[in-house]
This record gives C-alpha cells, structure tokens and sequence, in this order.
C-alpha cells in the first residue's frame, strides 16, 4: 500500500511498549509546547523504527494518541488567524505541525505491514488499523485546510490509497470505536474519507475554525448516509453527485470533470442534500439545534446559515472555482491598507499636514534618484512612489460579494477582517471590501473573498487633537455616502484606535471640503480599520 523503511535493531526510543510510554508521558513536560511537540515526535519516530510485535506497537499507539491530539491543538494555535501567503517561520510551523500526524500515522501503517506479513496478533484489528491510518492522514490534510493552504498532492495520493485498502479488504463501512472521537460515536472508514472529502470541498466558503469542528461532528453524525461507489446515477433536478479519483492528487471534483478510470468513484450528494434541507426547514420550523444533533455552539439563525453554505457548495451545481479549475476571467486591480487605497483613489500619496519641510527633502530625493520631482497625480507614478496595485483575475463580481485569484505568486499578504479595494480597467469608480475569505491555492496564487461596502469610497483625511489613549493628528481615511433609501448612514473608514463615540474630528475630503464631524457608533471593526458613522457637527 504505502512503503515504510525497515525496522532497526539499534533503534533506541523512550519506550517499548504501552506500559513503558505512559509512564514516559507522564513524565513529559508540557510547559515548553515547542519542546514537547519535538520530542513526541522524536520518540514516535525512534519508536516506529524499533522492531517489536504488532499488537504491542497497537496499544503503545492508542496510549499515545490523547496527548498527542492535546499537544497538536495547542501546537495549531499558533497558526490561527496568520496573514497568507504564511511567512517562511509560520510555514515551517505548519510542517512540523504535520509531521507529528505523519508519524502518527506511520505507525499504524507499520501495524497494517504487520498484518500483511502474517502477524496473527492484529488479524481482529483491521478495520481499526485502517480507520486510524485514514484519520491521522486526514489530520495531516486538515491542518493545511484550516490555515487556508491546498493541501498538496502527495497528501491526497497517501489518503486515496489507504481508502482503496479499506476497499480491498471490504472494511470501508464497518463502525470503528473512538473513545476521542468528540461526537462519540463510532466511525466507518468511509465516513472518515468523505468527512475530508466534504470538507475541502467546503474550503472556500470561509469558515472560521470553531466552523470546521462543528461541520466535522455534523458530518459523523450524517455519515450512515454517505456512499463511495464505481457507479453513479443522475436525474434531472436532483444534486449532482461528487466524483473523486483514487489514483489522483485531489479531493472531490465535479462529475463533468470525472473519467471512466475504473479508480473514479462517486458520492451520491441526494441523500446529504436531503438531510440538510429537511434539518434546516425543522430549525425554520422552530426546533432547536440540539434537537436535530446540530451541537450548542451555534443559535438555530447561524445553523441555518451554515447549513445553506453547505448545501449550496456540496448539492447544487455550479462552476469550479478558479482555485480549482484555471480559466480565463476579466482583470481588475487591487490594493490593500488605508493610505494605499487612500493614494490610488485621490490619486496622490497621503501626506501628513505641516511637512513643508519634510516635502522638500523629499523633492530633493526624487530629483537624486529620477532626475525630476515625481507629478504624484499621475497613477502611473503611484508605483514608484511604493503604492503598488497587484493584478488579479475575477471570478465573481456582484453587487455585494466578489471572489477574486491573484494573477502573481507574489504580492502583499492578506489576511481575514482587512480592508481591500478593487478596480476593473473600465470603471471610473472603486470599490471597497473587507476580506472574509483567504486561501492559497497549490500553485501559491492567493484566492479572496470580498463583502463589499456600501457606496463609492472617497478620499479622505481625518484630523483629531489628543484625547486620552486614541491616536490623534492626521490620518489617511474613507468617506462612504448615506444611502437614505436603504437607511445607511455616512461613515468614515479610519485607522483603529481612533473612534470614540461622541469624538468631534475633522474630515478632509479630496475635493478640499473640510467638515467639522461627530462620531456616532462604530458599524464595524476589522483588523486594520474601523468604520464609524458620523453626523455634521451643528
């Protein structure tokens, strides 16, 4: 199935069997989450090297497996809400986070070796054997989805394979006990792979981390449901099923893209379909979400919400994203911070007040370095001046949502909650967003999602004498307009730190208005911005 390397006579690890390694994790100091994750893995390593009899190597497994699991949470956190592309540290992070579940699961395929060599002590444990080597493999997948990174195609290779030994063996459907396993029950080996499956086929919708797991217990919970099979059927009106290639290096794909290889295989998506809209009519109806297995972690509002997503990316056709499937798409332009958006739309970089002084030298500078004073009303300039717009392809553009793939593997990096702004060439007007979605793809391209905000931004310049803790002087900002037939206020897109409610400023727009405003309430707060309503000061 999978090759390991042999095992070593001199092989020296901490423990030998389960009675020696809980008494090894006992001792193992957890304070140090850097050094514990190092030297489990170390250890499992040592200890998948070190010949000994299946059924011991088993049980010293499943004894690892708890502090294992509590350590790779900790460990994960590190990784939570990180900007994308990750950082060369954070990534490395990543792959030492990944290569504890690859030893993990090296061990249960040493296990499977065992059987296949003839030892009659793990013959009952198969299914177990291969359930566990599908979770840890799985795992491994995870953690890339979770920080918003494709998994790459080795990964899949490893996780189709061990699915076709299920298959092989005809274990894929018998239920496997997991004492840790959060919902509690007991999971097939087919459930395990289409939970994976589902899952990074849900990548794209944005789900934040306390989603994943609550997606992940509804999944076990509808996994007597799910099929894998050769075959499949289609009627007119009914959700298509998935198709995914046994011999491939992705997960599921549409069924247009599916092959007649005999390792293609298919996932019926009428019976998941159905389950969820009959769970989200019943929540409509006014059960909770406990009654339906939903959890507690989410009101009935947000489980139906969730349950659309999942419907509308699982059960209903629609074109393959451009992170799964490269195809021509109209240009657009995009830039990303405030005083960036705030350049390319006044069409001059921001300049804080009172800087003759500073602007003199930097004349002189411009005329050092490019024999003239740059005209800073030009955009083309904006470039030299260090405002860089990026290139990128759009794959939606609505009147409230878009969904953009950057042309480059280079370029800023971006993370949830920021304030970005999009220009097509044609358009006269910009138009800003907040980033409720980010992923790379596995050619490194960097794939959004945007909420735009409402109205045509405007170039602003917010100006505010000390108060307290809040930042004051001058700031590059955004002015939104009111749209009175949609009851939305004026408001102001500003740094953080400088809101308060009741706080008198004044708001410089491009066109040299300058407006005396009250700050009303903050409408929302992202990770470099704050958008705060405001009135004209009577």
């Amino acid at each position: 199935m999978l090759s390991l390397e042999p095992t070593d006579d001199l092989a020296k690890p901490a423990f030998k069997d389960a009675a020696s390694c809980a008494k090894w994790l006992s001792q193992l100091q957890l304070t140090n989450l850097n050094l514990a994750q190092g030297t489990l893995r170390a250890q499992l390593d040592e200890f998948n090297r070190y010949p000994v009899r299946g059924k011991e190597r088993l049980q010293t497994l499943e004894t690892l497996r708890e502090t294992v699991s509590t350590v790779q949470a900790d460990f994960a956190k590190k990784l939570a809400g990180k900007k994308l592309p990750l950082a060369d540290e954070e990534f490395k992070s990543l792959i030492t986070l990944t290569s504890l579940w690859q030893s993990m699961l090296n061990g249960y395929l040493r296990c499977l070796q065992s059987v296949a060599h003839g030892d009659s002590s793990l013959s009952s444990e198969t299914a177990l054997l291969t359930q566990r080597c599908l979770l840890y493999s799985s795992q491994l997948i995870a953690e890339f989805l979770h920080v918003g990174c494709e998994p790459d195609g080795r990964s899949w290779q490893r996780l189709h394979a061990i699915y076709a030994h299920a298959e092989e063996e005809g274990l894929q459907t018998q239920p496997v006990k997991d004492k840790y396993n959060r919902s509690g029950l007991a999971l097939s080996c087919r459930t395990v792979y289409s939970k994976i499956l589902l899952l990074h086929r849900a990548r794209l919708l944005g789900l934040r981390r306390g989603q994943w797991h609550i997606v992940g217990q509804w999944l076990d919970h509808w996994g007597e449901s799910f099929t894998i099979e050769p075959r499949c059927s289609m009627s007119r009106g009914d959700a298509p099923p998935l198709a995914v290639d046994l011999a491939g290096t992705r997960g599921f794909i549409a069924i247009q893209r599916a092959t007649a290889d005999p390792t293609m295989r298919f996932m019926a998506m009428v019976p998941l379909s159905k389950q969820i809209r009959v769970k989200t009519i019943l929540l409509q109806q006014g059960q909770s979400p406990q009654q339906l297995e939903l959890g507690e972690e989410q009101s009935s509002k947000e489980c139906i919400d969730l349950l659309n997503r999942l419907h509308g990316c699982w059960c209903e056709q629609r074109h393959e994203s451009l992170a799964d499937e490269p195809r021509d798409a109209l240009p657009a332009q995009m830039c990303m911070e405030l005083e960036s958006i705030y350049a390319h739309i006044a069409r001059k970089p921001f300049k804080m007040p009172n800087t003759a002084g500073i602007a003199d030298k930097e004349a002189q500078r411009q005329i050092e370095t490019f024999g003239r004073v740059l005209d800073e009303t030009d955009r083309i300039n904006l470039a030299l001046l260090g405002f860089l717009a990026e290139d990128w392809l759009i794959e939606e553009d609505g009147l409230l949502h878009a969904r953009l793939l950057r042309k480059s593997t280079s370029g800023s990096r971006l993370g949830l909650n920021q304030i970005v702004c999009v220009h097509k060439p044609n358009d006269a007007s910009f138009r800003v967003g907040v980033s409720t979605l980010v992923s790379v793809t596995r050619s490194g391209q960097l794939y959004i999602g945007v909420r735009y905000l409402p109205g045509i931004p405007q170039a602003a310049i917010v100006r505010g004498s000390p108060s307290g803790n809040l930042l004051s002087g001058a700031a590059a900002a955004l002015a939104l307009p009111e749209i009175s037939n949609l009851r939305i206020p004026p408001s102001i897109l500003m740094p953080r730190d400088w809101f308060q409610s009741g706080r008198i400023l004044e708001l410089a727009l491009h066109e040299k208005e300058k407006l005396s405003v009250t700050l009303g309430i903050s409408v929302e707060k992202g990770n470099d911005f704050e958008r705060v309503s405001y009135s004209l000061k009577s």
